[in-house]
């Protein structure tokens, strides 16, 4: 303690943690999607919003279609069975289902597109 104040001396000042803070959080959240239970709300949340879609599309403006888009995302990324027939509506149309991919941002959108440019340049 120093002689003329009340409070030890500090060799360094304590610096805030807020990053490893951040850090453990954003592990929790990543994990959470392994739990079998906040899959299955995951997806019961999908259903509900692709359940609520044609309502929230009477309603002027393009919502209709973010909220079938975010419910069928959430469906597609948490359900085995969702997958399976998305894999058989794909098979069935085509057209639509690279529609669907590109709108829902997958990753074989991308990955087929890829390949069909690599396929026109090759041909040329």
């Amino acid at each position: 303690m120093c002689s003329f104040c009340a409070t030890p001396p500090r060799l360094a000042r304590r610096r805030s943690r807020s990053h490893i803070v951040a850090m453990r959080l954003r592990e929790r959240i990543s994990t959470l999607g392994h739990d079998e239970r906040v899959r299955f709300g995951l997806v019961v949340t999908g259903f509900v919003l692709i359940a609520l879609a044609p309502v929230v599309g009477v309603l002027p403006g393009p919502g209709g279609i973010v909220v079938f888009a975010i419910g069928a995302s959430l469906a597609l990324k948490n359900s085995r069975w969702v997958k399976k027939r998305y894999a058989e509506f794909k098979k069935r149309h085509p057209r639509y289902g690279d529609w669907a991919d590109w709108g829902l941002r997958r990753q074989s959108a991308k990955r087929r597109a890829e390949i069909a440019r690599q396929d026109v340049a090759e041909s040329d």
